[in-house]
Parts: C-alpha cells; structure tokens; sequence
C-alpha cells in the first residue's frame, strides 16, 4: 500500500507528517489520509517521493 510505504520513508527520515506536508505544499490532513489509505494521483506520488528523497516506483514496492 503506497501510504504505508509513504509512512515508512517519513518516519525514516525522522519527519512528522506536519512536515511533510510543508515539504510538499500539501495540507497535513491530505498526508494522513492518503497514509490511511487514500490513493493520491500519480502527480501527487511523484512530489512526495521527491521531498522523501526516494524513487516513486519505490512507493510502490512490497516489502518483502
């Protein structure tokens, strides 16, 4: 699930999702929900990679 691998990074990283979303210019509450499980549009993947410092495929991926 692509907002539990979202989770994953941020918290990795030592980020609150306050600041993620500063990070991204999206609202904090558009970071929770699509960490519980909101799908966000690819555009959405791509800017939130970038600001976790990750490839968007790697949102993706299953851990395994």
């Amino acid at each position: 699930m692509v907002g539990k691998r979202i989770a994953k990074f941020r918290k990795e990283k030592g980020w609150t999702q306050k600041h993620l979303a500063k990070a991204t210019g999206l609202s904090k509450s558009y970071i929770s929900s699509i960490e519980e499980g909101k799908l966000p549009g690819i555009k959405t993947v791509v800017v939130i990679a970038e600001a976790l410092g990750v490839e968007a495929k790697e949102l993706f991926e299953e851990d395994g």
